[in-house]
C-alpha cells in the first residue's frame, strides 16, 4: 500500500466535510420538524443539540480518524489491537452499505427531476389548473416512482457518476468535486431565498420559521432534535472517520468541527428561508412538509405558481443533485477505504468492489415502489427496510459505542493529543468533551434509540 492519502488544502478539508454532511434529508427532514415543533422553537432546540451533542461527537470521530490513519474499522485495530472494538467501526461501514443502496434510489428521482425541469416536462403536464396542481405533482410522484425502468435508469447513472468521482481518488476525485459543487450549491441557497423572499405573503413564512412556540417543545421533541443533530453531522455511520484520516496532521480539529457545524446549520436557515415563505405565500402550509413528498410534489407545486417555473425548479433540483451526489460519494468512500485499507486493494479494485453490486442491490430498492411492492420483509419493503435498520438502530447503536470506547477505552490522553495536535495548540475543550462522550452522549443518543424503537 502507498502511503495515506491526504486532502491538499484546508478548502478541501472543509468543502468535503461540510459535502459529506449535508443531503437530501438535511432539506426534507428539518423543514418537516420545524414545522410541527414550534418553528424556531425547534430550531433553537436543535442548535443547542448541534453545539452539545454534535459537536463533541464528531470530534471523537475526528480524532480516531486523523490519529487511527487508517479506515473506520483499522483505526481500533490500530489503537486497541487486542480487543474487538474494531467492531464497532464495522458498525459503521454496514450501515453506510445499507444506506448507499437505497440513497442511491433517491438521488436517482433528484437526477430525473431535474432533467424533466430542464426539458419543461415537469411542467408540460401540468395545465388543469391552480386547484389541480396537487394531484398533478402527486400523480406524476406516484407514476415516476412506481415505474420499473426509468427510476433504475436513473439511479444507474448516479452509480456511475460515483464511480467516476472515486477513480480520481481523494485530491483529484473528492476534494476537487467538493472544492466545485459546495460553493454551487450556497450560491442557489442564496439565490432561492432572494425570491422567495420577495413573494406576496413572505413575511408570514419568515415569522413563522423564526417565531418561537415554545409550548410545542416536549421531551419527544427533544429527542427529535438530538437525532436531528446527530443526522445533519452524519454521525455514526464511519464518514467522517473516513474522512478525518485524510486530514493533515496540521488540521485543528476543534475548529474544523465548528466551522462544519456552522455551515450545516445555515443550509438549515437557508433552506427554512426557502420553504416556509414560499408554501406560506401560495397558501400551501396547512400541508404537512413531509419528506419526498416536499421536494417532488409541494415545492414543484410552488414553483408552477411562479413565474418561469423551469428555471426555479432547474435550480432546486441542481441544489438537491449537489447535495445527492458529495452524500453519495462520502459514504461510498467509507467502504472503498476500507478494502484499500484492510485487503490491500489498489483504489480502481476497491471503488468497483464497493460499487458494482449497488448495481443489482439499488436496482431491488427502486423496484420496491414498483414490482416488488408487495414484497415485505417483516411488513416492510426492501427500501424501507433498510432505512429502518439503518436509521433507527444501527447508527444510534455505532455511536453509543463510539463514546463509550472513546471516553473510557481508547488509550489514556489520545483524544487530548488529538485535539491539541500533540501539544502544540491550547485546547481548551479537552475536559467538557470528554465529559460529554464519557456521560452525557451515551445517556442522550439511548434516549433517541429507546425512541425509535417505541
Amino acid at each position: 500500500m502507498s502511503e495515506k492519502s491526504q486532502f491538499g488544502t484546508k478548502l478541501g478539508v472543509i468543502a468535503a466535510t461540510v459535502g459529506s454532511a449535508i443531503g437530501l434529508g438535511n432539506v426534507w427532514r428539518f423543514p418537516a420538524e420545524t414545522q410541527a415543533n414550534g418553528g424556531a422553537a425547534f430550531l433553537l432546540l436543535y442548535v443547542a443539540c448541534v453545539f452539545l451533542l454534535g459537536i463533541p461527537v464528531m470530534l471523537a470521530e475526528f480524532s480516531l480518524g486523523r490519529g487511527g490513519r487508517s479506515d473506520a474499522i483499522g483505526v481500533f485495530k490500530k489503537l486497541s489491537p487486542e480487543r474487538p472494538w474494531w467492531l464497532v467501526g464495522a458498525l459503521g461501514v454496514l450501515a453506510s452499505y445499507l444506506i448507499i443502496c437505497f440513497y442511491m434510489v433517491v438521488a436517482g428521482w433528484t437526477l430525473e427531476y431535474l432533467v424533466e425541469s430542464i426539458s419543461g416536462g415537469l411542467y408540460d403536464a401540468v395545465d388543469a389548473g391552480e386547484e389541480s396542481l396537487r394531484a398533478a405533482f402527486t400523480s406524476k410522484m406516484s407514476e415516476y416512482v412506481g415505474d420499473d425502468l426509468r427510476p433504475i435508469f436513473f439511479t444507474y447513472a448516479l452509480i456511475a457518476l460515483n464511480i467516476g468521482v472515486l477513480l480520481g481518488g481523494v485530491q483529484k476525485g473528492i476534494e476537487k468535486l467538493s472544492n466545485v459543487l459546495m460553493p454551487v450549491l450556497f450560491v442557489i441557497l442564496v439565490a432561492l431565498c432572494c425570491v422567495t423572499l420577495t413573494l406576496p405573503g413572505a413575511g408570514e413564512g419568515v415569522r413563522f420559521f423564526l417565531s418561537p412556540d415554545f409550548t410545542k417543545i416536549t421531551p419527544s421533541v427533544v429527542v427529535q432534535a438530538l437525532g436531528q443533530a446527530l443526522f445533519s453531522l452524519s454521525i455514526g455511520m464511519g464518514i467522517l472517520i473516513t474522512y478525518s484520516s485524510y486530514y493533515p496532521s496540521t488540521t485543528k480539529l476543534t475548529r474544523t468541527s465548528v466551522i462544519v457545524a456552522l455551515l450545516s446549520l445555515l443550509v438549515a436557515i437557508l433552506v427554512g428561508l426557502i420553504i416556509f415563505p414560499a408554501v406560506k405565500s401560495f397558501g400551501l402550509d396547512n400541508e404537512p412538509l413531509r419528506g419526498a413528498t416536499l421536494v417532488f410534489v409541494t415545492l414543484p407545486e410552488v414553483f408552477a405558481r411562479m413565474p418561469l417555473p423551469a428555471l426555479w425548479s432547474t435550480l432546486f433540483f441542481v441544489l438537491l443533485l449537489v447535495a445527492a451526489l458529495t452524500s453519495t460519494v462520502s459514504i461510498a468512500e467509507v467502504s472503498v477505504a476500507m478494502l484499500q485499507d484492510r485487503f490491500k486493494m489498489r483504489r480502481r479494485k476497491a471503488v468497483l468492489t464497493t460499487m458494482l453490486p449497488l448495481f443489482v442491490f439499488s436496482a431491488l430498492c427502486s423496484l420496491s415502489f414498483g414490482s416488488l411492492s408487495s414484497f415485505t420483509i417483516f411488513g416492510y419493503t426492501i427500501f424501507d427496510l433498510l432505512d429502518m435498520v439503518t436509521s433507527d438502530i444501527i447508527l444510534p447503536i455505532s455511536s453509543i459505542a463510539l463514546c463509550i470506547y472513546m471516553g473510557w477505552f481508547a488509550p489514556k490522553g489520545f483524544l487530548s493529543g488529538e485535539l491539541s495536535n500533540k501539544g502544540e495548540l491550547h485546547s481548551r475543550w479537552t475536559r467538557p468533551v470528554m465529559f460529554i462522550i464519557r456521560y452525557l452522549a451515551p445517556i442522550l443518543i439511548a434516549m433517541i434509540l429507546i425512541s425509535n424503537c417505541i
